[in-house]
């Protein structure tokens, strides 16, 4: 398989969103050209071409991985190069001449046998505090209030982040975006943020998705830490369906707290 490109215009769906990073003027001040079109897009970018490549079989057992380098930015066309190397698709998104995510999809023979019983189902706190050390703490469960994905809704996320595969429509299948969204959600609804970014994704898809069904996730808190004055947050999470069917096993790694913008 020779080079694979899929060039879309990017889209900063999170423009009105508590988190400021996607902001102009915040995200100016912490050193940004302009607001960051959030990372789960650009993922959702990443995502076409292996279900391009593997078709339903991607969405029912397909692995993905990102890591977000530089920002992309509103209205900056996103190259998105897949190349065939050893049965895998390795990705990566360039914008303004710079590679700003690098990833990784695979086809397993089969999705692996994961118990949700093994995944704390806990709910999302009654009363979000602004963030601060402990509240991710290591070892935590923290939950996600249920979300269902519906058509209408579904065609406007699909529209968002210049989808244009018929598998999703024709199907009634939640697109993997959809699911990592939910990951923000785990740090959102837990907290109250200030501007904060998604560094980096791994996604084990374990059984379609479906239009209309109850989706949670199930997240344990891995490690919060410290590195070059950002504080960074790393979860493993199961998204379930109907209560007990796991559609996905993610990895999601967050800097909750940027370092301080350096003074003017």
């Amino acid at each position: 398989m020779t080079e694979q490109i899929r060039r879309v215009i990017a889209l900063n769906t999170a423009r009105e969103s508590e988190n400021k990073v996607h902001d102009d003027e915040v995200a100016r001040a912490y050193g940004f050209a302009a607001g960051l079109v959030p990372g789960v897009d650009v993922l959702a970018y990443m995502t076409h071409m292996p279900v391009e490549r593997w078709g339903r079989d991607f969405l029912s057992r397909g692995a993905l991985e990102a890591r977000f380098l530089k920002p992309v930015y509103d209205g900056d066309e996103v190259a998105v190069i897949a190349d065939e190397q050893d049965g895998a698709l390795v990705l990566r998104a360039e914008s303004r001449g710079e590679v700003c995510a690098t990833g990784r999809a695979t086809l397993p023979a089969a999705a692996p046998l994961i118990d949700p019983h093994g995944y704390q189902n806990t709910r999302p706190v009654a009363a979000r505090a602004p963030a601060n050390a402990g509240s991710y703490p290591a070892g935590a469960w923290l939950g996600i209030a249920p979300q269902v994905w519906r058509e209408d809704t579904a065609a406007a996320y699909l529209d968002e982040v210049r989808e244009d595969d018929p598998v999703y429509t024709t199907a009634g299948l939640c697109h993997p975006g959809m699911l990592q969204r939910m990951m923000n959600q785990v740090l959102i609804e837990n907290a109250v943020l200030g501007p904060w970014i998604h560094v980096g994704s791994r996604m084990q898809l374990l059984a379609e998705a479906h239009l209309g069904d109850v989706l949670t996730a199930r997240a344990k808190v891995i490690d919060n830490y410290e590195r070059k004055g950002h504080r960074f947050v790393e979860l493993d999470a199961l998204i379930v369906a109907g209560g007990d069917v796991p559609v996905a096993k993610c990895w999601y790694l967050a800097i909750w707290q940027l370092r301080a913008p350096a003074a003017a």
